[in-house]
């Protein structure tokens, strides 16, 4: 059996409405929160980035999976926000939950999927008996260009998963990539906002990947919608989940759980993790739950979990994400949340 033996979530408390940024910029706030279905976002501070995320979302996943930090032989952190161009991330994820020096290291990029990658990757290695724990997490604190679309979804957070094959909480049964050369999102060296294709990035990017992805696993697994207990799927936005959900034959019931974008926008790298992790906070021993993830670039990896027993053992041993996602915010005006993401520069 190869799968999660723990996972964890981590979510700045900090949060701003849409209603905030429509403000500043003249924009309609009920068509972002109407038409794409979000209703605020969260806000790093100037002393959180990626790897701090990265961090204590892996401690929540150590608390799950009561192993040794030093039996983790793969440290793997997938963003497109690293803190550094030239600093790996994982290293100092690894240095600060103990799995140093003794353990193999890589920082992942491919736009929204980083975070699915590194899963891909690792449940490759546990699996092959190269290493008997590998972690993966993915994170970000997303950005958007002021007064774009973006804003109003790019967000913060991190989910961790600790691989292994003794002790699993839930086993992968499947797994799938669909990928094209599909350029609807990207960021050249030096530029600090993202640029995107607007209308371009839905149905030849996003949908074609996402259905793509999850066709070919369910019928690799000979199953369908209807076999699944939940779906998780990437969340751009909180319309788009929804509506791949339903063309893949999915009902909402299903979808909602992993949900996340309405009240959280969009985590990026990690966003359908962070979906898994508040699905597995309440899947019952024996649920099936499909996962999705889209990359712009483009390309979607696709996983089959099965929960075992274990799930009710080890669930509450760390922090929710709900909990994260509805206790203790602090909501911010536009000018903090402007100098908290540096959109106000300083004269030297």
């Amino acid at each position: 059996m190869v799968g999660i033996v723990g996972y964890g979530a981590h979510i700045p408390r900090h949060r701003i409405k849409v209603e905030e940024i429509a403000k500043v910029w003249g924009a309609d706030a009920p068509s972002y929160k109407k038409g794409l279905l979000l209703r605020e976002k969260s806000v790093p501070t100037p002393d959180v980035d990626t790897i701090t995320l990265s961090v204590e979302a892996t401690r929540n996943a150590l608390r799950r999976a009561q192993i040794n930090p030093k039996d983790i032989g793969a440290v793997y952190v997938g963003s497109e926000s690293h803190p550094y161009a030239v600093k790996p991330s994982g290293t100092t994820v690894a240095e600060a939950i103990g799995a140093v020096p003794d353990c193999h290291c890589a920082d992942f990029e491919f736009a929204c999927k980083a975070g699915s990658e590194a899963m891909f990757v690792c449940l490759g290695l546990v699996k092959s008996g190269y290493v008997k724990y590998a972690l993966a997490v993915g994170g970000d604190t997303s950005q958007g260009a002021p007064g774009d679309a973006l804003e109003y979804s790019a967000s913060a957070g991190a989910a961790a998963f600790i691989m292994g094959t003794k002790d699993v909480i839930a086993e992968v049964l499947h797994t799938h990539s669909f990928m094209t050369d599909t350029p609807d999102f990207w960021r050249r060296e030096h530029e600090f906002y993202p640029q995107h294709g607007g209308r371009f990035t839905g149905e030849p990017a996003y949908f074609r990947t996402v259905t793509g992805a999850a066709n070919a696993i369910m019928k690799k697994a000979k199953m369908t919608a209807k076999d699944f207990d939940y779906v998780v799927f990437h969340q751009p936005n909180g319309k788009f989940p929804l509506r791949v959900g339903e063309m893949l034959g999915f009902k909402k019931e299903q979808i909602e759980p992993g949900w996340l974008s309405p009240r959280l926008g969009n985590t990026y790298s990690g966003a359908s993790p962070m979906g898994l992790t508040a699905t597995l906070d309440i899947a019952k021993p024996g649920d099936l739950i499909l996962m999705v993830s889209y990359g712009s670039g483009a390309g979607s990896d696709a996983f089959v979990w099965r929960v075992t027993d274990r799930i009710n053992e080890v669930r509450d041993l760390a922090v929710h994400t709900t909990k994260l996602l509805d206790e203790n915010l602090i909501y911010v005006d536009y000018g903090t949340y402007a100098k908290y993401r540096h959109k106000i520069l300083k004269n030297k």
